[in-house]
């Protein structure tokens, strides 16, 4: 199986694919594209979904390091980047020119799907910072620790001061 994508695949193609057997983590073509690939590229939301419950690897790069989160959102499909993301593809993979699958959505006009990869990518990064104790930054970019975690160390250290008097006999 040897086809480029050129983002105007047709359903057809698709099963042509399956009818030839192609497995889910086929061995990429001479391009690097998988069945995957396809499906993304040509927007085919239902064949990424059976992409997706038959254990494709949503990361895989072709020769132009572009996984399928790349080409859905080249042809602005929200369905597909949606999948991709619920499926856990990596949003800020990116390809051989250095773009990411949101800077390729912006640079094809598709605002909505590059507003969307933005989007989950910063809950994504918060999410992270809430996990590590640290949510904010100060003006040099410093993390600092999360005011919550702060007040609650402020509150065990007036608790051991205390104790530390009554022992005193102050």
């Amino acid at each position: 199986m040897v086809m480029m994508l050129d983002c105007s695949s047709e359903a057809g193609s698709f099963s042509n694919l399956f009818e030839a057997g192609t497995s889910v983590n086929a061995p990429a073509d001479a391009f690097g594209q998988s069945p995957a690939h396809l499906a993304a590229c040509g927007g085919e939301a239902f064949f990424l979904l059976w992409q997706l419950q038959t254990g494709a690897n949503l990361n895989q790069q072709d020769c132009l390091g572009e996984a399928p989160i790349h080409k859905a959102a080249k042809v602005g499909s929200l369905e597909c980047l949606a999948l991709l993301v619920a499926g856990d593809a990596k949003i800020d993979l990116c390809n051989n020119s250095g773009q990411t699958a949101a800077d390729l959505a912006m640079a094809y006009g598709f605002l909505e799907c590059a507003k969307f990869l933005t989007t989950v990518q910063h809950t994504q990064r918060m999410k992270l910072r809430g996990q590590s104790g640290y949510s904010l930054s100060d003006r040099r970019g410093w993390p600092r620790e999360d005011p919550a975690s702060q007040k609650q160390e402020s509150e065990t250290s007036r608790a051991i001061s205390r104790k530390r008097r009554r022992s005193d006999g102050v």
